[in-house]
């Protein structure tokens, strides 16, 4: 796997990255369903539908926008808050799932920042000034998990990934939405708006 290396703040974090690649699957069947502007899903082999799925999925959590003023990003949901921690010798740490989850935030971080030209002006702002987060969580089902379960490893993931102190985020807006299909979080740091009171 390639690997690369992203300054942040003076720090530096060694990532792996790896590109998968997707080929479709051809059936004379989905080829012409597709072709006619019309897809009849039942022409749709089963293993394609998920190829297609995850295909769409990989390339909605690679999502990103980075301004000068602004990063956001699309990030797989984080575990619960069960499996965010382990116990050991008596001790609470992070469980092996919660380091990959920042791990992977970290990756995407990297990437979306190497591919902006306007990398360095965000950091500077970022390192500046009082932070304002904001969450979207996108669940398989409204009930089936609390909204604040994925603020503290999300938060801190992407703080980690920026070399930022997550202590500097004054300004929190959590959201809950459904997506059945692609569960994900939206989220956006940005320089928070101190009134003056």
């Amino acid at each position: 796997m390639p690997s690369g290396r992203c300054r942040t703040n003076s720090r530096l974090s060694k990532l792996s990255i790896r590109v998968t690649s997707y080929r479709p699957v051809k059936t004379e069947s989905f080829t012409s369903a597709h072709s006619s502007g019309r897809l009849d899903r039942t022409a749709v082999p089963a293993q394609h539908k998920n190829s297609q799925q995850n295909s769409t999925y990989q390339r909605l959590l690679g999502t990103s926008i980075v301004s000068a003023e602004r990063l956001s990003l699309v990030l797989p949901i984080p575990p619960s808050i069960n499996h965010q921690y382990a116990t050991v010798n008596g001790r609470r740490l992070l469980s092996s799932a919660g380091r990959a989850y920042k791990t992977q935030v970290g990756q995407q971080i990297w990437v979306a920042l190497a591919q902006s030209p306007a990398r360095a002006s965000l950091i500077n702002r970022l390192q500046s000034g009082s932070l304002a987060l904001s969450i979207r969580f996108f669940f398989t089902s409204a009930l089936r998990r609390d909204v604040d379960g994925g603020l503290k490893i999300a938060q801190d993931a992407l703080c980690e990934g920026l070399g930022l102190n997550d202590n500097r985020i004054i300004e929190t807006h959590l959201y809950k939405s459904v997506d059945k299909i692609h569960p994900r979080i939206e989220v956006s740091l940005s320089l928070a708006a101190v009134s003056s009171h």
